[in-house]
């Protein structure tokens, strides 16, 4: 997590300061939604893919107020007080919600448009599978496509199967399990102000290009628009190298794009 040293006063003005409570608060509510009564407000305001039966429209705004655990708040709070705090002072706290809530929805669009074709893909690869389905097809497309599944497969129908790769029962089990494996890809929710987050960061880069930022690993300063591209470049290999991650790459460069054609609007309107 980079520190980082500007000319600005360290207070915290409203918005920013409100959008930390609020992100808190909700964090808050979703241990003791759990604990206290067996709810939990991940799988209600978390976003699903909409192909998900879990998926509710407002989901596209309520999961930017979700967290994961203690330490994803942590990193997100903090890097919108360092970097949000200075551009609310910058363009008042109005056009500072606008951009924050806008960069986060065009997040939730990009990572949504890419489950899209990656589920899609997975779709296709599934049902070329059925047409020549053993279980040597079957584990194999397990091990490249849901690897952390592949002991739960096993133990569900595939270890069996292979020991009996006639059994016709074994075989519709095994198809059922590749439809199920589908839609649990369909029925992971996204959580988290990353997306609008990233889209601050963005914007603080552009803006200030030449303020140093400090970061704490490695202990090295460096200039804030190589910080955002070299971060944009990382979130951009991570999501091409490692499709189906648990972490949203593509909504946090999707917070970024959306902020640099904001920022773009802007600058052309001069409004």
């Amino acid at each position: 997590m980079p520190h980082a040293k500007f000319g600005f006063s360290i207070s915290t003005p409203p918005v920013v300061l409100n959008l930390i409570i609020i992100n808190a608060l909700m964090l808050l509510l979703t241990y003791m939604f759990r604990s206290s009564f067996s709810i939990d407000l991940v799988e209600m305001l978390g976003l699903y893919y909409p192909g998900s039966e879990h998926f509710r429209p407002y989901q596209v705004v309520t999961h930017m107020f979700m967290h994961g655990g203690i330490d994803h708040l942590i990193f997100n709070m903090l890097a919108l007080w360092m970097f949000g705090r200075v551009l609310e002072q910058v363009w008042g706290g109005k056009r500072f919600l606008f951009y924050y809530l806008a960069t986060g929805l065009g997040a939730a669009a990009l990572h949504t448009l890419v489950n899209f074709i990656e589920i899609t893909h997975l779709k296709n690869l599934a049902n070329a599978l059925l047409e020549n389905f053993t279980p040597e097809t079957f584990a194999a497309f397990v091990q490249s496509h849901f690897a952390d599944y592949y002991p739960q497969v096993l133990d569900h129908g595939l270890a069996a199967w292979t020991q009996d790769p006639s059994n016709l029962s074994l075989m519709a089990k095994c198809q059922e399990l590749t439809h199920e494996l589908i839609h649990l890809q369909m029925d992971i929710p996204t959580v988290g102000a990353s997306g609008a987050v990233f889209g601050v960061l963005l914007a603080f880069g552009v803006l200030f290009p030449n303020a140093v930022i400090y970061l704490l690993i490695p202990p090295i300063p460096i200039k804030a628009k190589w910080f955002v591209i070299l971060y944009a470049a990382l979130e951009l290999y991570l999501g091409v190298s490692q499709p189906g991650s648990t972490i949203a790459h593509f909504a946090h460069l999707g917070g970024m794009l959306f902020g640099l054609l904001i920022l773009w609007y802007w600058r052309r309107s001069k409004n």
